[in-house]
């Protein structure tokens, strides 16, 4: 193959490949001493799976063998002797129909790289690249090296070639955050249901208040480095024109020289109801913040971008993940809000206090479903919608504060899924969710019955919409085949079934 060309196209793709990194795609040697002499370090091979197989297709395909014939399949971790930090994740298949027994010994014996095990039987080889390219991370690799999923990762595929005939197939991956020659960031955020906020009344002093679900996925994932200007990579316009408006008051309000360039990886949409505003605003100050050697605690952070004025879930979710509630604001003269104010516009205002976090089950399961109708409300509509609807009445806030203490919060913490479920159920006819409830069109709120009725404990329009969660255990591929028939008679819609992520976001310096 072109490795010249396949490089070019990587670059096109996820940016900039550094001459080490090149050197890793591109080598017909020895890559165990290649990492040695990058890293000035012993290099060692931890195997994690030897064992013998039937050829698959592809197996067969990549080793010119008949499907079914035995190979040696094994995967292995070259890391860093001295710090086991992992460089190279390789997988390799090997056909035993054309190994010597001596050559066959040595292979299936772990922990002895390929290169070494050739060296030492004299055999002449070469090695062929097949491809080199760009995939984002799974979770297996993610775990393996330590980086989020979906992060790039760099691949290649060669055969080493003897006597005519592939003697070893082989795939070897390495984050593209790795081998570097730049200092970058990088931010994976969750993302969250916001399951209610609990008092727009205001009559005890306080108003606001929040109950939320740090999500697995979707979420974001960008990367930042110091640049001589401000560039924005990834993306639509709409995104890159936030993300650039974002980055450039965090700069001025921190008084940093310099600019950056950002690079969004994976996104979502905005206004749906999965508070992808404050997980990019937070994700960019994190990271302009680290690039510049300042470790500033999340409330600080989303004060500088203007979030958590009203609910505290955004910023906890980012901080925490897990299932939150939040406190809420003083509420009247003297007190953080005067008014009822979504938090787009209520900038100023510090996040809420978190009074009570809890791991949520990690075998529930959460459905999002979200039709293709207009997103949810947003800006000055959103700040319309709370003039005219607040204050909730009283009466509504005390039912709906006694359902989250006695209901849905001992349903988490009793690990109660039918409990917690009807909890859900009973919250969406309450306070203000009772009101952004009533906004939504039917292909909205038709989705809630038919979710239920399909097996869910519970599902609950998240924040304004339009996406719908569903909470459950089994039966979620039936839950989520319900959803699907449902949006596709009514328009359209995607579903993702996802679960909660009981930690925050992951920052790394790479």
């Amino acid at each position: 193959m072109d490795i010249a060309k396949a490089i070019r196209d990587i670059e096109a793709e996820v940016g900039r490949v550094s001459p080490v990194q090149k050197f890793l795609l591109g080598t017909d040697g020895s890559v165990t001493q290649l990492l040695e002499s990058i890293t000035g370090k012993n290099v060692v091979i931890r195997t994690l799976v030897q064992q013998v197989v039937p050829a698959d297709r592809a197996a067969a395909d990549n080793l010119s063998i008949a499907e079914g014939d035995p190979v040696n399949h094994r995967v292995v971790e070259i890391r860093t002797g001295d710090d086991g930090e992992v460089l190279i994740y390789a997988i390799s298949d090997t056909p035993l129909a054309r190994l010597s027994p001596e050559f066959k010994d040595d292979l299936m014996r772990a922990d002895i790289p390929i290169g070494r095990i050739i060296k030492q039987h004299h055999i002449e080889a070469r090695r062929e690249i097949l491809n080199a390219r760009i995939t984002p991370a799974t979770e297996e690799t993610g775990r393996v090296f330590g980086i989020c999923k979906n992060e790039p990762v760099l691949s290649r595929q060669y055969q080493i070639i003897h006597d005519k005939k592939p003697l070893i197939f082989i795939e070897e991956q390495f984050p593209y955050n790795r081998f570097l020659d730049t200092r970058r960031v990088v931010v994976c955020t969750p993302s969250r249901v916001h399951v209610t906020l609990i008092d727009l009344h205001g009559g005890s002093g306080r108003v606001d208040g929040g109950i939320g679900i740090a999500l697995d996925e979707p979420g974001i994932l960008i990367e930042a480095e110091l640049s001589p200007v401000l560039s924005v990579n990834g993306g639509d316009a709409a995104l890159q024109e936030r993300v650039g408006r974002i980055a450039t008051g965090v700069l001025e309000a921190l008084g940093a020289g310099g600019s950056v360039a950002i690079t969004v990886r994976n996104h979502y949409p905005a206004h749906i109801g999965l508070g992808s505003g404050s997980q990019v605003g937070l994700a960019v100050a994190r990271a302009i913040a680290e690039l510049h050697g300042r470790h500033l605690p999340v409330k600080e952070l989303a004060k500088l971008v203007g979030r958590g004025g009203t609910s505290g879930i955004g910023t906890a979710a980012f901080e925490y993940g897990g299932f939150i509630v939040d406190g809420g604001h003083t509420f009247g003269a003297g007190g953080e809000k005067a008014d009822f104010r979504p938090s787009a516009a209520s900038r100023g205002v510090s996040p809420p206090p978190i009074i009570a976090r809890h791991e949520f089950p990690a075998d529930w399961k959460i459905l999002l479903a979200i039709p293709d109708v207009p997103a949810g409300a947003s800006g000055n509509i959103e700040t319309d919608i709370f003039k005219a609807h607040c204050p909730v009445p009283l009466d509504e806030v005390r039912a709906l504060s006694h359902e989250i203490l006695m209901r849905m919060l001992p349903g988490i913490a009793s690990h109660d899924l039918d409990l917690f479920g009807s909890s859900v159920n009973a919250v969406q006819g309450l306070g203000f969710k009772k009101v952004e409830l009533s906004l939504q069109p039917p292909q909205v709120t038709g989705l809630l019955p038919v979710l239920r009725d399909a097996g869910a404990a519970g599902a609950g329009l998240s924040s304004f919409g339009p996406a719908i969660y569903a909470v459950g255990d089994t039966g979620m591929s039936a839950i989520e085949q319900a959803a699907r028939s449902f949006m596709q008679e009514q328009g359209g819609g995607t579903t993702l079934l996802t679960t909660a992520r009981n930690r925050g976001a992951a920052v790394r310096v790479a």
